[in-house]
């Protein structure tokens, strides 16, 4: 595989978890996903920047489900979004 196709994966990935994001928006579901997103736009965040922490905390979920082979942890899913700007292994 080249370089140009671990970057084109990169930013599908990358496209893909912003995307479901925004679904989580506006399904409001769950809803720690709208009120972590006031949060960060009230602090002064912009929406492409807030997008992509929540889209990286969600990144890390998935990696955590894949590793381990267990289910989407929703309660560990909306503790995490509600901790940022601070990221998952950041603490």
């Amino acid at each position: 595989m080249s370089e140009h196709d671990d970057n084109d994966e990169e930013a599908f990935a990358e496209e893909t978890l912003v995307r479901a994001i925004e679904n989580q928006l506006e399904a409001d579901s769950p809803p720690a996903a709208k009120a972590v997103y006031n949060k960060l736009t009230l602090v002064g965040y912009e929406r492409e920047e807030i997008l992509e922490l929540m889209a990286l905390v969600l990144a890390y979920e998935i990696d955590a489900m894949l590793r381990d082979d267990r289910p989407f942890d929703g309660a560990w899913y909306e503790q995490a979004l509600r901790a940022l700007p601070t990221l998952p292994g950041e603490e």
